[in-house]
């Protein structure tokens, strides 16, 4: 009798411990997957988040791309391409004032059914499904005072006006006394059971919002289901990378990167604060990947291209890549040119980006920066060199014993997969204005 009590106690131990150092496991490799802000801003619709799951599914899951994300203000029924509509915007909320989709753009959501029939949708092609929301409850459901589920109390004793996003005013903060916890439970309640496998949170980190941080890890392990939660957006402040590293499986270093060149730079430069951090289950983030169709009815410029040169893909690709960051689409998949398609199906690159280790930066100086990883698997070093100067070619050399091996070593060029020669104690290349060169190097 003992035994079975004991075993009992056990495994309500196992269950309640479903917490934080579990859900590292949802992320041991980084999220990789699409996101509709970059093409479609707050007003995406059903059809068009399909059409880029069925993509997904077509082209790119058998190279690990796996999340479908819906961006911002799902839940607005009159929303704008080009900003947000603040004026006047219909919110759809339940009676515990919890956002439901607007069904006039997502018609699955009728009778109450919210995101399970396109969380279905998704999961059928055998990919993940995801959505945005804002920190915060409803300014909407304070007014009204709306009952937090489970709780004798409504939304109006739950909030603060204190650190109101700067951006969107449409959520206040929640604060920690009774019903502020139990209302983040709720709505993680409603997400899992809408079958959510990630979560984008805007607004907690910059300025970083601690206490909601807490309150969202607690609400998200309650549920038992394994939601990956993506902190956005930066700059995430480097003194709380421990406390992040803790609660998030990814976390924004940067504001938004969009399809200018001067993004990538600033990026780099705040990225080495957070080459210690890198770790399985819980990654830095340098945000959407500004490629292919963009701003079709998104927030800056007009429906284009992205405006970046091929040369600067290949740099953007190149970093996302070797720093490990999760990788989110921001294009319109079904878009897609050929060349877009290419930068996403590497093997050899994606290999590198699932598998590497002990990334670290070489150097920054100058205009010129090189970044290495291995793979403990196959024994395989990798070197990335940039050069961010605007005009002037670059010759970038890097010594074998900052790499850590020493002999002749043979370089292949990882995007064309081409072998450059072999070389010994040291390697140098030049670089044009705004080019890298990524190189998968062994033993010769």
């Amino acid at each position: 009798m003992k035994k079975i009590f004991l075993s009992i106690i056990i495994a309500l131990s196992s269950t309640c411990a479903f917490s934080q150092s579990d859900f590292r496991s949802w992320a041991q490799t980084p999220p990789m997957g699409w996101n509709s802000w970059d093409c479609y801003g707050p007003t995406v619709e059903e059809h068009e988040v399909k059409a880029n799951a069925d993509y997904m599914a077509k082209h790119l899951k058998k190279y690990g791309w796996e999340y479908v994300v819906v961006d911002i203000r799902w839940y607005v029924e009159n929303d704008k391409a080009g900003g947000y509509n603040e004026k006047d915007p219909r919110f759809v909320l339940d009676e515990y004032g919890r956002y439901q989709p607007a069904v006039n753009r997502f018609p699955s959501a009728a009778d109450n059914k919210g995101f399970k029939p396109l969380a279905d949708y998704v999961h059928s092609k055998g990919l993940k499904f995801g959505i945005h929301l804002m920190r915060g409850i409803p300014k909407e459901a304070v007014a009204r005072k709306l009952p937090i589920k489970g709780t004798s109390v409504t939304a109006d004793k739950v909030y603060s006006t204190e650190l109101l996003c700067r951006w969107l005013k449409d959520n206040l903060t929640v604060t920690e006394q009774t019903g502020g916890q139990e209302y983040y439970n709720s709505i993680m309640e409603l997400y899992a059971s809408w079958g959510v496998d990630f979560l984008k949170i805007d607004d907690l980190s910059s300025p970083y919002h601690k206490s909601e941080i807490e309150m969202i890890r607690k609400a998200i392990d309650r549920t038992g289901r394994a939601m990956v939660l993506s902190t956005s957006p930066g700059e995430t402040p480097a003194s709380e990378a421990k406390h992040v590293s803790t609660h998030a499986n990814m976390w924004r270093m940067v504001g938004d990167v969009w399809d200018v060149w001067r993004d990538l730079p600033h990026l780099m430069k705040v990225a080495q604060e957070w080459y210690p951090y890198i770790a399985p289950g819980t990654w830095p983030d340098c945000d959407m990947i500004p490629l292919g169709r963009i701003a079709i009815r998104g927030e800056r410029g007009e429906d284009r291209m992205t405006r970046l040169t091929e040369e600067e893909q290949y740099s953007l690709m190149t970093f996302f890549t070797i720093l490990r960051s999760p990788l989110m689409f921001g294009g319109d998949l079904p878009s897609n040119d050929k060349f877009t398609l290419s930068l996403l199906t590497n093997k050899d690159v994606l290999k590198m980006h699932r598998e590497s280790s002990e990334v670290r930066q070489v150097f920054q100086k100058d205009g010129k920066v090189a970044i290495t990883s291995r793979n403990s698997k196959t024994g395989e070093v990798y070197l990335a060199i940039f050069n961010l100067n605007d005009k002037d070619n670059q010759t970038i050399s890097v010594d074998f014993g900052e790499l850590g091996i020493t002999g002749s070593h043979s370089f292949t060029d990882m995007w064309s997969g081409k072998k450059t020669g072999n070389y010994e104690n040291k390697f140098s290349q030049t670089l044009s204005p705004h080019a890298s060169k990524l190189y998968k190097i062994k033993k010769s």
